[in-house]
Parts: C-alpha cells; sequence; structure tokens
C-alpha cells in the first residue's frame, strides 16, 4: 500500500475521487499476495497492481462503477474457471478475492 500513497495524495489534492482495491484471499496459486494494493481515480488512472496485469482492467471497471454508484464498497473475486478472468488473463488456476472500496477522508 505504501508505493500507492504519494499518487493517492496527489490525485486527493487535486479533487480527484479515489477508489483502492486490496487483495483479501488467495485460493491456489496466486499473482499477489494477500495485502497488494491498487488504487484508481475517476479519470481510470491507475497506481500500484492487486495481479500483476492479469484483471486490472476489470477492477479499473469495478472501481469506476464503485465511484460513480457512491457505493460503500464490494468483494469481488476473479478465479480460474471464472469466463471473465480467464479472458483477462487470469490463469495461475486460483482464485483471487478483493475487496474494492472508495477512499473519503
Amino acid at each position: 500500500m505504501r508505493e500507492i500513497l504519494d499518487d493517492i495524495d496527489r490525485w486527493r489534492a487535486n479533487g480527484k475521487k479515489v477508489a483502492v482495491a486490496r487483495v483479501v484471499k488467495i485460493e491456489g496459486s496466486g499473482p499477489r499476495d494477500p495485502g497488494a494494493a491498487m488504487a484508481v481515480n475517476e479519470d481510470g488512472e491507475v497506481a500500484g497492481s492487486v495481479s500483476g496485469g492479469c484483471v486490472e482492467g476489470a477492477v479499473v471497471s469495478e472501481a469506476l462503477a464503485i465511484l460513480a454508484e457512491q457505493s460503500p464498497g464490494r468483494m469481488v473475486s476473479f478465479g480460474y474457471s471464472d469466463d471473465e478472468a480467464f479472458a483477462v488473463g487470469l490463469t495461475c488456476g486460483g482464485t483471487i478475492r478483493l475487496f474494492i472500496e472508495p477512499l473519503a477522508w
């Protein structure tokens, strides 16, 4: 998380809404460990990584939807048997569970 804080601070200083996605659980093999984080601002700019590039596009879409809906956040999962995850490249055989939430301060 520390590596994305400078970007978050800059975006917030410029009045941008920001959502953070965090890996909360890996089942089987996964590209990143729990705790890995990625930030997305309302313009779709990204800092950090939750999957080494495998599902980042889908995570950006979820984060932007959460910001647009003013949602409190939600849990999302991607796995090898998930057609969307396979289509975006999560072929490691595991399942990645993320919590995506807007930053509010």
